[in-house]
């Protein structure tokens, strides 16, 4: 029997079968992180449990707050030169990270605080203020788009600021709360690099380039959120033995991801706009500097920062090869990359089923180097 993966039609890809495995790949994933740290999958301190908690209350509140976007006219405005099949999307209810998010961030505060000591429950309170910081910022984009009824929320410069001024905030932070240790980095072998002084402008810029690329990654349903449930499940497993907390955030986080899903996948009956996309990156860059993990987070975030670079690379090519009419050549069809691909012929679902498998490849890798699950 003959399998054409290149253009994934004998796979018969379909978003709810992408849903199913991305569902049961996180479960079994979690339930092995907890087996192999000797905790019961439905133990208060696992990572599977409140996985599955926050994949069913997302889901839920998805049927309840959909409509409600639809009745307050909440609709998406698709930019007219991007791919001509995202323009039948128009109108399709944005801003669901206002539904996905908090219900993670309340769920991760509550457990935290019932089951965890107060050590453990700062570092998810900072965490948990970082992420509803960088929605609301989000969101103020988001309203702005719907508000004037165009594709373009508050200026770039508006949201860069408020973006590092967030980073800002979340440093001082850092730097009164937390030993100076946090100013060293592990890499892998056993390397240490010592920052000093150095570490706090690369931190702030781990803030915002993070949660810039995963709102570069949202583009194509159930993207972004499929692949930050798989990033952040894999950094909750990495930092389990010395922030059982944030561990919990990680795996309320990821299954509120997995719930968002099962409305975001193809085709989309919501997008979680800036409010969801710029507020995941966040997470997972606020608790990769907290824990000491920008090494590991830079691998787990490798689609991000592939997506990233594709258009750094295209606005770069685009001005270095600028004629004398001013009009340069373009490095790709379209970037993001995932816009490249979906123009050369991949649809959607191909789309993010490879961006599935490699995202999963990336976090089943960085486990196997730093805890040999």
């Amino acid at each position: 029997m003959e399998v054409k993966i290149s253009y994934g039609r004998s796979l018969n890809l379909t978003g709810a079968r992408l849903l199913t495995l991305l569902a049961v790949g996180l479960s079994l994933t979690a339930i092995v992180i907890d087996g192999a740290a000797g905790r019961l999958p439905l133990a208060a301190n696992s990572i599977t449990l409140p996985l599955w908690i926050c994949a069913l209350i997302s889901a839920g509140l998805g049927y309840w707050a959909i409509p409600l976007l639809r009745k307050l006219k909440v609709g998406q405005f698709i930019r007219e030169d991007g791919p001509q099949t995202h323009l039948r999307k128009a109108g399709t209810p944005t801003m669901g990270g206002v539904f996905f998010v908090p219900a993670a961030v309340l769920v991760a505060l509550v457990w935290s605080g019932l089951f965890m000591r107060v050590q453990d429950f700062v570092p998810v309170l900072a965490v948990s203020a970082v992420t509803l910081a960088y929605a609301g910022i989000g969101w103020l984009d988001d309203w702005q788009i719907v508000r004037h009824r165009s594709n373009k929320g508050i200026s770039a410069r508006l949201k860069l600021a408020f973006q590092v001024g967030c980073a800002v905030l979340f440093c001082l932070w850092l730097a009164w709360s937390q030993p100076a240790s946090i100013t060293t980095i592990s890499l892998p072998a056993g390397f240490l690099l010592p920052l000093g002084a150095l570490f706090w402008p690369l931190a702030a810029f781990v803030l915002v380039a993070e949660s810039n690329a995963t709102n570069l990654t949202d583009g194509v349903d159930g993207l972004a959120a499929g692949t930050c449930a798989v990033a952040l499940l894999g950094l909750g497993a990495l930092i389990a033995p010395s922030y059982p907390g944030l561990m919990i955030f990680c795996g309320c986080m990821s299954g509120s991801c997995l719930g968002f899903v099962v409305h975001n996948r193809n085709p989309a009956a919501v997008f979680m706009g800036d409010t969801g996309s710029l507020s995941l990156g966040a997470a997972l860059a606020a608790v990769g500097l907290l824990s000491q993990n920008l090494w590991c987070l830079f691998i787990l975030s490798g689609i991000f920062f592939v997506e990233s670079l594709s258009v750094i690379a295209q606005v770069g090519y685009y001005k270095a090869t600028k004629d004398a009419n001013g009009v340069g050549k373009r490095l790709f069809k379209m970037s993001p990359f995932h816009n490249h691909l979906e123009l050369t012929g991949w649809s959607e679902t191909q789309i993010v089923g490879a961006f599935y498998l490699i995202n999963g490849i990336l976090v089943l890798s960085c486990l196997a180097l730093n805890t040999g699950i």
